[in-house]
């Protein structure tokens, strides 16, 4: 894989895990909902006008963009092992923003994943 494809394929990876981040913190502003038919124009108004929710979708279509981009240069086999580096990506910015709990376990079993994408990377 080219150094091109390669970075074309990590700023897809990267928006998407800006995407789960914006979309996390939009979910965390609109908080605990119940979905109910009579909830939905409610609950549909506050996400249409939830910035970070509307952010993380844009970075969604961008995202998106970028994947049809690597996927008519580079095969599927080796590109879509690397979409789990957001898996470290996603995990580092939760701990880091949400104070989520990244236990060393978590962390074995990203860096596990990690090694496999290394390999097949390498094919």
């Amino acid at each position: 894989m080219k150094l091109v494809e390669f970075c074309v394929i990590l700023s897809g990876v990267l928006l998407n895990a800006i995407a789960q981040t914006l979309i996390k913190a939009g979910a965390n502003k609109l908080g605990h909902f119940a979905f109910t038919l009579d909830n939905i124009p409610t609950i549909g108004l506050k996400v249409a006008t939830n910035l970070p929710i509307l952010g993380g979708l844009t970075c969604y279509v961008f995202s998106v963009v970028l994947w049809i981009m690597a996927l008519s240069r580079v095969e599927v086999s080796i590109a879509y092992p690397m979409l789990s580096i957001g898996y470290l990506v996603t995990a580092l910015i939760g701990w880091a923003l949400f104070n989520e709990a990244v236990t060393p376990m978590r962390l074995a079993g990203i860096a596990v994943i990690i090694v496999g994408v290394a390999i097949v990377a390498r094919s």
